[in-house]
């Protein structure tokens, strides 16, 4: 056998032996539960013979292991208008699960620790409707404020953006040097 052979064989078996572990070891990760997609789709199956909702079963999969899905807000940019420094406010987005799939948010992070948003922890139905409550808090803020929430979410693309502004007026005596 050529040397050329030989090493094709052990490039190829070298492959076989690394996906082999990967596999073993994204089978054994805390944050993705061990049922696979292929698995959960079954179980859902399974209880919607049986008369109960498929939503639930959703629970414990990462949004990149669910079935995809839509999400369409209202809208998805909101603007407070002027803030006294020390404001804190808060806004819903309004979105609706425009898709065939249960609607599974994963996790909605703010930009910074004066954005703080919550959003419903249940599988939302398709045609169901939800609010990611957004709460911000301008203390220590001044001038033009923008900020962030990235939802992540059973959804292509599996981030959505939402933004809100403000703009943070100080009290002269307050107000910083420039």
């Amino acid at each position: 056998m050529s040397n050329g052979v030989k090493i094709g064989l052990l490039v190829v078996i070298a492959g076989v032996l690394g996906l082999i572990a990967f596999k073993m070891y994204s089978s054994s990760n805390t944050d993705i539960t061990s049922r696979s997609a292929t698995e959960a789709t079954e179980a859902a199956a399974a209880e919607q013979a049986k008369g109960k909702s498929p939503v639930a079963s959703t629970e414990g999969l990462s949004s990149q292991a669910l079935a995809k899905t839509t999400i369409q807000f209202a809208a998805i940019e909101h603007d407070f208008g002027k803030l006294k420094q020390g404001d804190e406010v808060e806004h819903k987005f309004k979105f609706t699960n425009t898709g065939n799939e249960p609607l599974v948010i994963e996790n909605a992070k703010g930009s910074c620790g004066c954005t703080v948003p919550s959003y419903p922890k249940e599988p939302i139905a398709p045609g169901g409707t939800g609010e990611i409550l957004v709460k911000f808090n301008s203390a220590g803020k001044s001038n033009q404020q923008q900020k962030t929430v990235t939802l992540t979410a059973n959804t292509e693309p599996l981030q959505t953006i939402l933004t809100i502004k403000a703009f943070v007026e100080v009290d002269g005596a307050a107000e910083p040097k420039k």
